[in-house]
């Protein structure tokens, strides 16, 4: 096996569903996976998102066996590969351009049309090298997810091998490595099964060996069944990696597009899924990829942790770039909290506004919290005034804060969830977060009812007439 991404850009959830299938495989196999480096184009690789894609496959917890193989370290056996082909009448030289080509068939929608097969034409400037594809019969290509694939070779255009300037094409590089590296299974995305037939037409003509066992994943796509683009979609990997997603629940949430482990379980550990991992059980229908499933999944994780384990993978988000000073974030008072939030949050990357409430002087109140839970309850004067009058001698702790407020609510025809509201939005400045007694008991009563103050000053600002 091998996974063989080019390093454009980042690393595409597709890409790595392909990489971890990959993994899986080849764990579940006893064989081994090669990371091979796709860098023949010099314009577009860079050094730095090989690096970014290396070390975005090891936080997925995939590694991968030997040193990883850098296409553009081998470019001598694609011309090697080239020249014997050339040796054998198998190719032939083309000067045509794209316009030529689309100006000589009248339409843009056909392939290369063998101009130049018989012209006899030398190597030179602006010249690419062309394979002479087949005449007749047909390419089967043996495919673990779809069965047979039948391609006629009718409709396989001679297709460039070297291009003008002598740089190797995606096809050769792969032909070459794959019958180099011994590659007996290529498990890759469905969007690539249309170039498998020249792939082994190609691997044939160098005399590559017996043909590899091809596993073509589903193609993912959004709600609306649409491909997954960047353009479009949040599709890299280190995305998710920032808004606080684990590790461990992303590859969780990959094994899941186009597989299922066995049972009714999808929160199943890795090793598990290494063990039940089958490529023909993989579905060959497109793969929903489903951002709330995906939540989901992070949340369970998440919940799953030991609490300190949670309070140290949260640390990142709450000491970089919060909105507090950094010298108000009090570790103590989070880790009280920290129970409370890991079982609301979905990410790490929400535990800030979980909890900013806490370390700022003021909280930062949401326009539309304020607008429902104060502005279009009738009661929210009366259960800031009660709380404000309740607050300042009851004994501060959660269930006496939570018997003082229900009865508040009670004197004013509201059910609990009702009456908090107004007290939530002027301490916390949200309608959701932790649970309001416990988060007013961390806060402290001063801090507490300084907040209830502020806020039933705005009522009155906001209800006094116009001057």
């Amino acid at each position: 096996m091998r996974f063989a991404p080019s390093p454009t850009g980042f690393l595409h959830v597709g890409s790595a569903r392909a990489a971890l299938f990959n993994w899986m495989f080849a764990r579940h196999e006893g064989g081994t996976m090669a990371l091979r480096i796709e860098d023949t184009d010099p314009a577009r690789s860079r050094d730095d998102l090989i690096e970014g894609i290396e070390r975005t496959l090891r936080w997925l917890g995939l590694d991968w066996d030997g040193e990883p193989v850098r296409q553009s370290q081998r470019m001598h056996l694609y011309r090697e590969a080239a020249d014997r082909l050339t040796a054998e009448g198998l190719t032939y030289w083309c000067d045509c351009t794209r316009e030529a080509v689309v100006a000589r068939a009248g339409t843009s929608t056909t392939g290369y049309d063998g101009y130049c097969r018989d012209r006899g034409l030398e190597p030179g400037p602006g010249s690419a090298l062309r394979l002479r594809t087949p005449d007749d019969g047909e390419t089967v290509v043996h495919d673990l997810i779809r069965g047979e694939v039948r391609f006629d070779h009718a409709t396989l255009e001679d297709f460039v091998i070297l291009r003008a300037g002598g740089a190797p094409t995606f096809l050769l590089a792969n032909a070459v490595d794959d019958a180099d590296m011994g590659i007996t299974h290529v498990i890759r995305g469905e969007d690539l099964l249309a170039s498998t037939p020249k792939a082994l037409v190609l691997r044939r003509a160098i005399g590559g060996g017996d043909d590899p066992v091809f596993a073509h994943l589903p193609l993912l796509v959004d709600e609306t069944r649409r491909k997954l683009s960047k353009r479009r979609h949040a599709v890299a990997v280190e995305e998710y990696e920032e808004n606080g997603y684990l590790p461990e629940a992303m590859r969780n949430y990959l094994a899941l597009l186009g597989w299922a482990p066995p049972g009714d379980e999808e929160i199943v550990p890795i090793d598990e899924m290494v063990a039940a991992f089958r490529l023909d059980h993989v579905n060959k229908a497109p793969a929903f990829f489903d951002r709330q499933k995906l939540d989901h999944v992070n949340a369970e994780y998440l919940r799953a942790l030991p609490v300190a384990t949670f309070v140290r993978e949260s640390l990142p988000w709450l000491e970089q770039d919060a909105p507090w000073l950094p010298e108000r974030f009090d570790l103590v008072m989070f880790e009280t909290v920290a129970p409370l939030v890991q079982e609301r949050v979905r990410t790490l990357g929400e535990v800030p506004t979980m909890v900013d409430f806490l370390f700022l002087d003021e909280p930062s109140v949401d326009p539309a919290s304020w607008e429902q839970a104060v502005t279009k309850l009738p009661q929210a004067t009366g259960m800031l005034d009660g709380a404000l009058a309740a607050y300042a001698g009851c004994p501060w702790d959660p269930g006496t804060l939570h018997d003082e407020t229900l009865a508040l609510g009670e004197s004013l025809g509201l059910k609990l969830g009702k009456a908090q509201a107004p007290i939530r939005v002027a301490v916390t400045g949200r309608t959701v977060g932790p649970p309001l007694f416990e988060s007013l008991h961390v806060l402290g009563r001063q801090r507490t009812l300084e907040r209830l103050g502020v806020a039933r000053a705005r009522i009155d600002r906001e209800q006094a007439p116009p001057s």
